[in-house]
Parts: C-alpha cells; sequence; structure tokens
C-alpha cells in the first residue's frame, strides 16, 4: 500500500487516474492532456503500474490502460477504516 501512497503524491499521476476513470485509454491519449514528453508519461504510467494502480492490456499494436479498481477499494476500505478509528478516538470510545 505504501507503494499506493507514494504514486498519489504527484499531481500528474492523480491527474492521469482522473482520465483514467472516465474510461480506458493509451498512452498516447493520455500524453495528449499534458504539456510534457511521452518519455515522461511514460514513467508516470510505469509507476502508477508498479503501485498496481493500474493496468494495461496489449491490444493489438496499442496498450490500453484502465484503473485497478480493487487497489482502489482496497485504499477506500483502509481509510474508512483509520478515519473510524480516528472518531471513536475523539469520543473516547
Amino acid at each position: 500500500m505504501n507503494l499506493a501512497f507514494k504514486a498519489l503524491s504527484d499531481p500528474t499521476r492523480r491527474q492521469i487516474l482522473d482520465l483514467l476513470k472516465e474510461r480506458d485509454l493509451t498512452a498516447g491519449e493520455i500524453a495528449d492532456h499534458f504539456h510534457i514528453s511521452k518519455p515522461s508519461i511514460s514513467q508516470h504510467l510505469k509507476i502508477l503500474k508498479h503501485a498496481e494502480l493500474i493496468q494495461d492490456e496489449k491490444k493489438g499494436q496499442y496498450i490500453i490502460y484502465s484503473l485497478n479498481t480493487t487497489v482502489f477499494q482496497d485504499l477506500m476500505n483502509w481509510a474508512l477504516k483509520f478515519t473510524r478509528t480516528g472518531q471513536q478516538e475523539e469520543r473516547g470510545n
């Protein structure tokens, strides 16, 4: 989970995730939304993939990137537990 938080710390990677939330995209389609080099986008995609926040699938000559919703569900469950624990401590439970 630590890799996921590190990956999420970068605003460009968070923007990539927002794009993928809408639909699956190729690296080129993702790069079209940014004013940075394609190799930089590839590096961001590599970090997101290593953190298991996205997955890729080769379709013909393209690689299609999509969100790995399972990891997001795990992160949300963890965050909700963390929040509930903090609220209980504030109430003295």
